[in-house]
């Protein structure tokens, strides 16, 4: 018996997971004191719990646990990397490289920096699979180039970029490369040192952790990033991130880190299986729907289809049973077109007809089937009123 209705937004959000939750609990009012709190045993076991988070989170990605800078979340951490990195760049040059399908805490900032501070910004173009190559990131690189950010998996088709490859080429440069890592942590293997990567992104509540917490990565070690903090006060987190840290969520994002890292081979076989299983079952059910995205290089639990002649809000909105979405949660409240399929060339019709699935750690295969036959029947309805798909050839 499926348990209506059937989570398949996790790319949005994900679930906590309960030995992420019984982790926390004490530390909200048995082990509550302040991680900076250096003379009594309250604020030694506070501080010891957020250190035993922040090798996890290290031991994670590859790198070293004083590498690690808890912030808010991915949103924060992003700002921090991009604005904080740049005043100690400003010297060398202003030339900044991104894509133009990078998520909005990426996007945003840089327009920003390009209109007040009059940085040249050189936004990409993916190509039809929403892929950045190493190559066409090498061809744009100038003598002022500082700064180059691009995300390891796209947040809504889930395509999987080759950041080896660009954070390799960037170190051979002497160029700081930034990569909002948020979809990726947790779901692909990560080694900050072999990719010369010099900050990465990320945050706990898209891989089973809490929300309001997440952290970057900031290189210590083989051309070293400087930051500058984005609000002064306490001078926590060396400098970078002042204000008392979140014990609990620290420790939440620090077990979620762990059980990743320890699942993550067999979790992504089951997931890509259940996403697999999906995607077939709606081939054999609904005629003309296409896949948005890379076919293989992709989030195991990514699925992002266009379905023709019908319109991704009321699709959304005739399967109530099932939590999907048409794009990013950050951006769904915006009525344009998704600018990521745009950006890949997908045309505005076919943009609007899309629905991201994303299949997580607590799906089941019989919830699937649940979804491929409420998406089916609803995609069947609502062509019944289509004109267009009526009077198809």
């Amino acid at each position: 018996m499926v348990s209506l209705p059937i989570y398949l937004d996790n790319h949005a959000t994900t679930r906590t997971d309960p030995r992420v939750l019984a982790k926390m609990i004490p530390y909200f009012s048995e082990i509550y004191g302040n991680s900076s709190s250096v003379s009594h045993r309250f604020g030694w076991d506070a501080e010891a719990a957020v250190n035993a988070a922040r090798e996890q989170a290290a031991a994670l990605i590859g790198a070293e646990p004083r590498e690690i800078v808890f912030t808010s979340g991915a949103t924060e951490a992003n700002n921090l990397a991009i604005k904080g990195v740049l005043p100690f760049l400003k010297k060398k040059g202003n030339h900044i490289v991104s894509a133009s399908i990078e998520h909005r805490a990426v996007l945003d900032p840089l327009k920003r920096l390009a209109r007040d501070e009059g940085y040249e910004v050189t936004f990409l173009t993916p190509d039809s699979t929403g892929k950045i190559s190493s190559e066409s990131v090498a061809q744009v690189l100038t003598d002022q180039t500082v700064l180059v950010s691009v995300m390891a998996a796209n947040n809504e088709v889930g395509t999987i970029n080759p950041i080896h490859d660009i954070g390799r080429l960037c170190l051979d440069r002497g160029i700081v490369f930034h990569s909002d890592a948020t979809q990726a942590v947790g779901k692909l293997p990560l080694n900050v040192v072999e990719s010369g990567i010099g900050l990465l992104s990320l945050t706990a509540h898209k891989f089973y952790g809490p929300k309001g917490i997440g952290a970057l990565y900031v290189r210590r070690h083989m051309q070293p990033v400087r930051l500058q903090p984005l609000f002064d006060g306490g001078g926590h987190e060396r400098g970078f991130r002042s204000g008392t840290l979140a014990v609990p969520l620290i420790v939440g994002l620090g077990q979620a880190c762990q059980i990743a890292g320890a699942e993550m081979a067999q979790e992504s076989a089951r997931i890509l299986g259940l996403r697999e299983r999906l995607h077939l079952g709606l081939m054999e059910r609904v005629p003309e729907i296409f896949l948005n995205g890379h076919p293989t290089e992709r989030l195991p639990g990514n699925l992002n289809l266009s379905f023709a002649y019908v319109e991704g809000e009321a699709l959304m909105m005739a399967m109530r049973e099932v939590a999907v979405s048409s794009g990013s949660a950050c951006t769904s409240a915006n009525p344009e077109p998704s600018h990521v399929l745009r950006g890949m060339g997908v045309e505005e019709d076919m943009a609007r007809a899309s629905l991201r699935f994303g299949i997580g750690r607590f799906n089941t295969e019989e919830e699937i089937d649940h979804a491929v036959n409420a998406v089916a029947n609803a995609v069947a309805r609502l062509r019944v009123y289509s004109t267009a798909w009526m009077d198809r050839a």
